[in-house]
């Protein structure tokens, strides 16, 4: 992607360990790494773990589909909850996403803010060709850390790419590094490989 001046990095960390989660260090090190060869960048960074999102329930979801001029100042204030998290993807040039695989899938803290992203009419729409992403022109590279060996045509993966590509983000690039509980050579050589990734992506 051409480089703008001023480009802005959301970084996601979705990890139960927060920063000492090694999706977050991976995603900590490609935005480092990224900031050299792009300096007047900026970076924001919202870790789930330590503010997580609020999981969807029916007073949620009824707060989204209800008219903005019929909502109670409950329903509007979780909107506006809302609002807040897609700005902050709208601002966003790039986002860096540091996930780590639990029971076979994403974190729920992850899984929840993703509810609260995809909003009809804000962030994708229903036409007769089908949905349509509207939060489009961004790039989003992805860190997914695993403790046993799954590839990446899983599900966790699969789930992860169709959901940026519903709301218009289809420019991806996800780094795996698996095998993270088998041994210390797996790992090490896992991380190894990421982090060469890394200074591909960076540069």
């Amino acid at each position: 992607m051409e480089v703008r001046e001023m480009t802005r990095i959301l970084k996601i960390k979705a990890s139960l360990f927060h920063n000492d989660g090694q999706s977050s260090q991976l995603a900590d090190a490609y935005t480092e790494q990224w900031l050299q060869h792009n300096p007047g960048a900026t970076v924001a960074t919202r870790n789930l773990a330590e503010e997580p999102v609020p999981h969807l329930d029916a007073q949620r979801f009824g707060a989204f589909t209800t008219p903005a001029g019929e909502r109670s100042p409950e329903q509007e204030a979780v909107v506006a909850y809302s609002d807040q998290l897609i700005d902050e993807i709208k601002r966003a040039d790039v986002l860096v996403l540091g996930v780590p695989m639990y029971n076979f899938s994403v974190p729920t803290t992850l899984s929840a803010y993703f509810d609260h992203i995809a909003r009809a009419g804000v962030t994708f729409r229903y036409t007769e060709n089908g949905p349509e992403g509207l939060l489009k022109g961004k790039k989003a590279v992805v860190f997914i850390t695993r403790g046993g060996i799954y590839g990446e045509d899983h599900a966790q993966t699969a789930y992860l790419r169709q959901f940026l590509g519903f709301i218009g983000i289809t420019d991806v690039e996800f780094v795996h590094a698996e095998g993270l509980a088998i041994n210390d050579d797996a790992k090490e050589k896992a991380l190894t490989g990421a982090h060469e990734r890394i200074e591909e992506l960076a540069a």
